[in-house]
């Protein structure tokens, strides 16, 4: 846990400029090696007509008992509309910090066609080797990523059918390092089948690629070993009508991983009543027979939020995970006022292996 000593907060917006900034001072951990640091996050961003817009954003932590220690990131992003059918849009950013990186930078591009009911997209990522945004997460580092994805909206024009619209679309993403390997490839064909009562299916092929460069431990005493991994997965998901009181849904997902096979099975109930009680409880089980060795992986999930007023509400959220032994706790007690004031009540909780750990109460 760090301690934050204080900051501030300030955003708003002035004509069609958007501005935002915060600042906060989080004190040293000694045992942890941790130093005294400063956060801050700058944000500007102009909007134009047509659909088009300019901005720039500035990351910046300082450690504040260390001479040139410290990790920046900045960079720009914008979006050109073109006509009513398109939009060209993309961002560069860079990071610094004392060791000086090569290739410590990360861009991308991309292009949206959309015209009564085809959607076209085509973009293009790169993040470098150096690329080091501390005050945040990248989900991967390191790659290059193209993309697309072409979809067309069909709707049945006798007014006697079942179906409100089809949505056969095909997508592809992939990830290469930069030595030329592919580490990830994924091929998904689908259709979406959305009917007048609010049910839908969506029914899909996958083909799928994992280059693993270095063996990694996917389980307790499994391990998957450096190679590539050519796969294909059928998908199959189900939900009923979200707007009435009680609905459910379902993904199933059946292939190969990894050289062996995966199966995938999520279900979630939802319950409504009126406009002041929502609650869902969810339960998603993972199993996998791999050459190394067979595990399975579940996650189960209850939510609950009552609202006492349109000002006032209570939420919660009850989480295990099977891998780690671990059960998680939330709750949250909400009062807003007008003007993004308000009060705040959190609690939190966590116990694994029955050991309870990283409890706290907070009050905003």
């Amino acid at each position: 846990i760090v301690p934050i000593i204080g900051g501030a907060r300030l955003s708003g917006k002035l004509n069609k400029t958007n501005i935002g900034l915060l600042s906060m001072f989080t004190d040293d951990v000694a045992d942890e090696g941790i130093e005294k640091n400063n956060f801050t996050v700058a944000r500007v961003n102009h909007e134009f007509g047509g659909r088009t817009a300019i901005g720039a954003v500035l990351v910046n932590k300082e450690e504040l008992q260390t001479d040139n220690s410290y990790n920046r990131t900045y960079a720009i992003d914008g979006k050109l509309g073109l006509g009513n059918k398109a939009r060209f849009s993309g961002f560069y950013a860079q990071s610094r910090d004392p060791e000086k990186a090569d290739d410590a930078h990360s861009y991308k591009l991309q292009y949206d066609y959309q015209w009564d009911n085809l959607v076209m997209r085509a973009a293009y990522t790169e993040v470098g080797e150096g690329f080091n945004p501390e005050v945040g997460f990248l989900l991967r580092s390191a790659y290059r990523k193209p993309e697309g994805l072409i979809l067309y909206h069909l709707r049945p024009k006798n007014p006697d059918a079942k179906v409100l619209e089809y949505r056969p679309h095909i997508s592809y993403r992939g990830y290469w390092n930069f030595e030329g390997f592919q580490e990830t490839g994924f091929l998904h064909i689908d259709n979406h089948w959305e009917y007048k009562s609010g049910l839908e299916f969506h029914t899909g092929i996958n083909i799928t690629r994992e280059g693993v460069v270095n063996a990694f431990d996917i389980s307790e005493g499994v391990t998957i070993a450096p190679g590539t991994y050519d796969h294909v997965e059928g998908q199959l998901i189900f939900f009923t009508n979200r707007s009435k009181p009680l609905s459910i849904s379902t993904r199933s997902v059946i292939g190969g991983s990894f050289g062996g096979s995966r199966y995938l099975n999520s279900v979630t109930l939802r319950y409504r009543h009126g406009d002041k009680l929502n609650t869902e409880v969810g339960f998603q089980y993972n199993k996998f027979d791999l050459p190394a060795g067979n595990f399975s992986a579940n996650i189960f999930r209850s939510a609950l939020a009552y609202s006492f007023t349109p000002t006032m509400y209570l939420q919660g959220l009850i989480q295990n995970n099977s891998v780690a032994d671990l059960w998680s706790v939330n709750v949250r007690f909400g009062w807003l006022q007008r003007a993004n004031a308000g009060l705040f009540v959190v609690f939190n909780a966590n116990w694994q292996d029955n050991d309870p750990f990283n409890n706290s109460i907070i009050i905003k």
